[in-house]
């Protein structure tokens, strides 16, 4: 139950698109309605590469999850705006490198909420948690998340696709520096924003067309505006790069896609 007493079903728009919700049919999934497979399709016809974007964005997250909880030994992740489960959850592929690895997933969509709660199941060893919070509300997230995390030892916060949806940068730049903040040295952010950089150009039209038809509205930012949000971190190769080029083998290289990814460790 959310904090306003409402059952996740009541606050569930489903005449409106909803990000989660287009997202997940963008990826193939079948957790959206009918509206969300209208603009989904609408936006996939004026920014084809919109779903090799989905796609692209949900293979680094794996990518930089293995990474995280392997080399670097992370055991905490606090996952915020995590969207519909789907196959390879944050929580999935880091406890199957680290048993007893803690995940809190955040996310203030009721859909996700519910899915949430009966798909995120945590290994015995480890913890698995979903916080109902607002993205712009850190300090409520850190607090709810607290109660499965220790603060006190390194997390890595997972910002992706998120930032995006806060529409002015002076905000998203201090929610970030606010959850870095309440993270120890030796934590680590990993992100993910889309641009029209990188060949993304075509998707300003989209965008325009979701903000009108979609929610939440969307904005896109340039490499040097998504860089300034790790600001003061040690940013780890190959830095700031098309998230589909991010640690990738060449033979796992997909099409290069217009959203930024970065891994970047808290001195």
């Amino acid at each position: 139950m959310s904090d306003d007493g409402a059952q996740p079903g009541d606050r569930i728009a489903s005449h409106i698109a909803h990000n989660a919700r287009v997202w997940n049919f963008w990826l193939g999934g079948k957790d959206h309605y009918e509206v969300d497979e209208q603009v989904g399709t609408m936006v996939t016809s004026m920014y084809p590469s919109i779903g090799e974007v989905a796609r692209a964005d949900r293979a680094f997250l794996g990518r930089a999850v293995t990474f995280l909880a392997g080399e670097a030994g992370i055991r905490q992740f606090l996952d915020i705006g995590t969207g519909l489960p789907t196959a390879n959850n944050t929580h999935e592929v880091a406890q199957r490198i680290a048993p007893d690895a803690r995940v809190v997933y955040v996310d203030n969509d009721p859909i996700v909420l519910t899915h949430a709660r009966a798909l995120l199941t945590s290994s015995d060893e480890g913890a698995t948690n979903y916080v109902d919070a607002d993205a712009r509300d850190p300090r409520a997230i850190v607090k709810a998340a607290s109660e499965t995390l220790d603060f006190d030892k390194p997390v890595a916060v997972m910002l992706l696709g998120i930032l995006n949806f806060v529409t002015d940068t002076e905000e998203a730049t201090s929610l970030v520096r606010q959850l870095i903040d309440a993270v120890p040295s030796g934590s680590y952010v990993a992100l993910t924003h889309p641009t029209l950089e990188l060949g993304g150009e075509g998707n300003e039209a989209a965008m325009k067309f979701w903000n009108e038809n979609a929610t939440p509205p969307i904005t896109a930012r340039t490499g040097a505006e998504i860089a300034a949000f790790v600001d003061g971190l040690e940013i780890l190769e190959p830095g700031l790069v098309s998230c589909a080029r991010w640690r990738t083998r060449e033979d796992e290289e997909g099409p290069l896609v217009a959203q930024y990814g970065v891994v970047a460790r808290k001195p």
